[in-house]
């Protein structure tokens, strides 16, 4: 697929996703939810790529949808439709078994706010805008916001948000846990970067099972859980990358894995 509303670039085994609609403060038409899929395949499948990075372009990550394709007649079924439609997208981030790091730049309002959520981790540039305003339309977030937000931050500071409609400063959303670190706004991609390369020099099937770990946990009871992450680990000790990482720590060098 050619895209016209992102751009997709691949450096040093991360792809770098940006959402080009600086116009429109990158707000998600049907378009561009097509296209961010298909990078996400397209990363998800490669594989000299180990992690992905989503950002914007201009002063906006994604200001919610785009009002171009919002009707006032808009039928009940229509809208159930494209939420499904948005959760099978946004599910695939949480599916994929490599890391997910949402880059903050600006307005992440609505379906901005959301697609964040569903990523594994978040950096927010002192610039960034958290909120989800839907209330103020007289609707609720329906891209998994009133799903993904209270697993994340509790049902407390959740329902603040979805109820007042209000909008947060990326301070105040670190400190109600939606966002991981607060960066200055010129250092926001190298800080992401960073952070990837501090995750994707480990082992991947490791990386990958830590995050399906939390991921499936969450919906388990904690017995539950607990024999899941006991099964895994039963699995992945006996992995050839566990075997090289063992070896590479007694033999006091850096681990060379293969993903097996």
């Amino acid at each position: 697929m050619s895209y016209e509303d992102i751009i997709y670039e691949v450096k040093d085994n991360v792809a770098l996703i940006t959402i080009n609609r600086p116009k429109v403060l990158n707000a998600l038409r049907t378009q561009t939810k097509e296209e961010l899929e298909n990078a996400i395949d397209t990363a998800a499948a490669d594989e000299e790529v180990r992690g992905m990075i989503i950002t914007g372009s201009g002063k906006g990550f994604i200001a919610g949808s785009d009002i171009s394709e919002i009707s006032t007649d808009k039928k009940g079924e229509e809208t159930t439709a494209m939420s499904k439609k948005a959760h099978k997208l946004f599910n695939k981030f949480e599916e994929i078994g490599k890391p997910i790091i949402a880059a903050v730049n600006g307005y992440a309002l609505g379906g901005g706010t959301e697609l964040a959520l569903a990523c594994d981790l978040r950096i927010a540039s002192s610039k960034a805008i958290f909120g989800l305003p839907e209330v103020d339309l007289g609707v609720a977030p329906c891209y998994g916001g009133t799903q993904r937000l209270p697993r994340l931050v509790g049902p407390g500071a959740a329902l603040e948000l979805l109820m007042t409609g209000k909008k947060i400063s990326a301070q105040e959303a670190k400190e109600i846990g939606l966002v991981n670190k607060v960066v200055e706004h010129a250092e926001l991609i190298s800080e992401a970067e960073k952070m990837m390369q501090q995750i994707i020099k480990n082992a991947p099937i490791a990386v990958k099972y830590c995050k399906f770990m939390v991921n499936k946990g969450l919906q388990m009871s904690l017995k539950d859980g607990l024999d899941y992450e006991a099964k895994v680990n039963g699995i992945l000790v006996e992995t050839e990358d566990a075997k090289e990482g063992v070896k590479a720590f007694f033999d006091k060098r850096k681990p060379v894995f293969k993903n097996k």
